[in-house]
């Protein structure tokens, strides 16, 4: 009867997940959380860095599945809606969602063409719509799309068309795949070696130390832009789509590991002289396994900063050369292939809808930049 009386004795138990979350609340207070326990606390403790987290997963899920969420493939096209513009989707109880058919005619004045909707036709719209065929994750074939056209044959232009008719939404799902796969790949590769290359600077100091600092200086001295372009000339034009497209890959990679060779560098000079190193050597460790084992895991929360602020650099550089035909080349499928034809002011003032492309790059690195800065807070020891 007492315990009925009890508003306490009348509560529910606490859920898993409320007794790990009060454990984790605990273990910060008395100072026993890990190092990574820490570091992703303070993490999502910062809004934009969450931000950049969810805006980057759904940036890259859009690319892993493109074929699915683009209304039509990479390389359907229709000379008879080139320029075409946005299409606005209309929505009644009784119809639901559908678009108008346009048609094209020339304005004998201006000599452009212009679109016209025809309002008596109503083309409807629907989601898992069957359409063009494409490559689900590189190797199952499908035919499903997230959404579309009911009939396979109508065009569906949300962000409008190319001069060649393909539809820019579908285009630009498909150019994410490259232009996000290369900054990662590209960052990867210079990982590495501004591990090998930094590591054995700082480890090993003197005389190796001084050679590998002139040669990064001399690397760093040169502009890049010139640089990158002179690289990019030299690809021949009779090269395929993957054979530039890893030959841009290594031009980015071995002109941007000097960074984080210097970051690595640093960090090595600085906890080479700590306790446990000594007693890694005397236990007759490798050098090797010292960098690795012993040195690396105490600033890999940096390197992991460092390494997502120089992805944007490297998608940002791609898409410089692409833009400037130095890069990549139709018929690869690029954000910056797809803005070359913007390099024309004349079509860009009419059709302004090519420049979307752009805010693909913008919002990838916000989000990369986001994340980056998010990581290095919560990584300083000395942070709050």
């Amino acid at each position: 009867m007492v315990d009925q009386m009890n508003p306490a004795a009348l509560e529910a138990p606490p859920t898993p997940r409320q007794m790990r979350k009060a454990r984790a609340q605990l273990k910060f207070l008395d100072g026993t959380a890990s190092q990574s326990q820490l570091i992703r606390r303070r993490y999502k403790s910062n809004p934009m860095a969450m931000f950049g987290l969810y805006l980057l997963c759904l940036i890259y899920f859009t690319a892993i599945f493109a074929g699915f969420l683009a209304p039509h493939s990479a390389s359907s096209t229709s000379a008879d809606h080139a320029y075409q513009p946005p299409q606005a989707v209309h929505f009644t109880l009784e119809d639901g969602f559908f678009i108008h058919p346009t048609e094209s005619s020339t304005d004998i004045e201006t000599l452009q063409r212009v679109f016209v909707e025809d309002p008596d036709v109503k083309i409807p719209l629907t989601f898992f719509a069957t359409g063009d065929e494409y490559q689900l994750l590189g190797f199952i074939p499908a035919d499903v799309h997230f959404f579309g056209t009911v009939d396979p044959d109508q065009r569906l232009y949300l962000l409008g068309a190319d001069r060649a008719g393909a539809d820019l939404l579908s285009l630009i799902l498909y150019g994410g795949q490259i232009s996000l796969s290369l900054g990662l790949i590209g960052v990867a590769v210079s990982l590495v070696l501004g591990i090998v290359i930094g590591g054995i600077s700082g480890y090993f100091g003197g005389l190796t130390d001084t050679i590998i600092q002139r040669v990064i200086e001399f690397i760093m001295s040169i502009p890049t832009l010139p640089l990158w372009l002179g690289l990019a000339a030299a690809i021949p034009p009779r090269w395929g789509i993957t054979e530039t497209y890893f030959a841009i890959t290594m031009i980015l990679s071995l002109l941007g590991w000097t960074g984080m060779a210097r970051v690595i560098r640093g960090r090595v000079l600085q906890s080479r002289g700590e306790d446990y190193i000594l007693a890694a050597k005397l236990d007759g460790a490798s050098h090797g396994r010292i960098i690795l084992r012993h040195m690396m895991p105490s600033f890999v929360s940096h390197i992991i900063a460092s390494m997502s602020l120089a992805v944007p650099a490297m998608i940002l550089a791609e898409t410089s050369l692409s833009f400037l035909g130095l890069g990549l080349r139709a018929p690869a499928i690029s954000w910056g292939v797809l803005l070359q034809d913007s390099q024309n002011l004349q079509v860009v003032a009419n059709a302004p809808w090519l420049l979307m492309p752009a805010l693909a790059v913008v919002l990838t690195v916000i989000a990369f930049n986001f994340v980056g800065d998010g990581l290095r807070d919560a990584a300083d020891p000395y942070g709050k």
